[in-house]
């Protein structure tokens, strides 16, 4: 068992992302450490910040998320056997192609035209031409590029992660800034991702959780579930965590799928269409909340001894049903309540108008369970 003072906070590479857990990852291997676990699941992996810091931290790791983008984040960082010399010279070739208008920039680049306003055809756009343009290019080149999987998806994270610097957005793609940020105005520059190399096997891999967990075997587990909201007047129909990310859907994809509305989503993003069963705000029929039934479903089914659960107080589930859940479940050997001032985009209420809480605090919760 790792002691307290032996553990390291490894460095990790991510986008900017709504459940970011990156100010939790000193707790959550505190708490980890305190298992003698050593196999993780990391079942909701997002951008996979906690699967990159156990990975560092000796642990194998199996990262699984729904999101392609995910499991692209989960391949270049867990899955990547080369040296960052193989890739100086792709990187390289990338940033000097020739811009071209594609797809990309006849529905997401707008013209610097003035710096008062980001709108192109009555509608605010996420990025500038001068961006979208190399990025229509360099996305076709890697398509056309011999690549195995491993190698496209250090590529791939490598555009994404240089478009997630100059995007004119608060940290999602549902909307856009009226204005131009100053950092559309820079140079979209790929650079190699801060890969790494470990001595375990680990695991990649894009699945509903419920059909994760049946098949996945894991001293602990690390849930990070997309929470419904815990606003009461939550209206049926609002954009979900699928479709906060659509762009980097469609760049990992490169399908130039059909979109819709002000912000140019994916038509298969819509509220209808993509959804999580942790994100539902309704109640069933018996009147106890649909997301916090999955999530007792989640943690009973789960067959990892361990388990850590990471929870907001934005949350459909107030902290009293999670202690609920949680001891009809196992042991509770430990709880931790962090406040600290939400990020930019966390500070936005959990409702389709994203408005500003100026001066508020947000709770985290991590519990570590003993399911033995």
């Amino acid at each position: 068992m790792k002691s307290k003072q032996a553990i390291e906070i490894p460095q990790t590479e991510g986008i900017k992302y709504a459940g970011s857990k990156l100010k939790l990852l000193p707790h959550i291997l505190d708490i980890a450490a305190k298992t003698d676990s050593k196999t993780i699941l990391d079942g909701f992996a997002g951008t996979t910040r906690v699967s990159q810091a156990f990975a560092k931290s000796g642990y194998r790791v199996i990262s699984n998320d729904s999101s392609i983008w995910s499991k692209i984040f989960g391949l270049c960082y867990l899955k990547n056997s080369e040296s960052v010399e193989h890739y100086e010279s792709m990187i390289e070739h990338l940033n000097n192609l020739t811009p071209i208008k594609g797809w990309f920039t006849e529905n997401y680049g707008g013209s610097p035209d003035t710096r008062e306003s980001s709108k192109v055809d009555g509608l605010k756009k996420p990025f500038q031409t001068h961006n979208t343009q190399k990025l229509d290019a360099i996305r076709d080149e890697i398509a056309d590029l011999d690549l195995g999987e491993v190698e496209e998806s250090v590529l791939l994270t490598s555009l994404i992660l240089a478009l997630d610097k100059v995007d004119s957005t608060i940290g999602h793609h549902a909307s856009y800034l009226n204005q131009w940020s100053a950092r559309s105005y820079k140079q979209l520059k790929l650079e190699i991702p801060k890969i790494f190399q470990t001595d375990e096997s680990h695991e990649v891999s894009r699945g509903d959780i419920f059909d994760v967990i049946d098949k996945c075997e894991a001293d602990l587990a690390y849930f990070d579930p997309p929470y419904g909201s815990n606003n009461e007047k939550m209206p049926p129909s609002r954009v979900r965590y699928s479709a906060y990310y659509h762009l980097w859907t469609s760049i990992i994809l490169n399908d130039k799928p059909e979109v819709f509305g002000k912000a140019k989503r994916r038509t298969d993003s819509s509220d209808t269409k993509a959804s999580s069963v942790f994100e539902e705000f309704r109640r069933d029929e018996n009147g106890k909340f649909i997301a916090a039934n999955a999530l007792e479903i989640l943690l009973a089914k789960t067959k990892a001894k361990h388990i850590i659960l990471s929870y907001s107080s934005g949350g459909r589930a107030t902290a009293r049903d999670l202690f609920a859940i949680l001891e009809g479940v196992g042991d509770i050997i430990e709880f931790v309540k962090i406040d600290y001032k939400r990020n930019v985009m966390a500070s936005m209420r959990w409702t389709n108008d994203w408005t500003r809480e100026e001066n508020s605090q947000n709770e985290e919760y991590l519990f570590l369970i003993n399911k033995a």
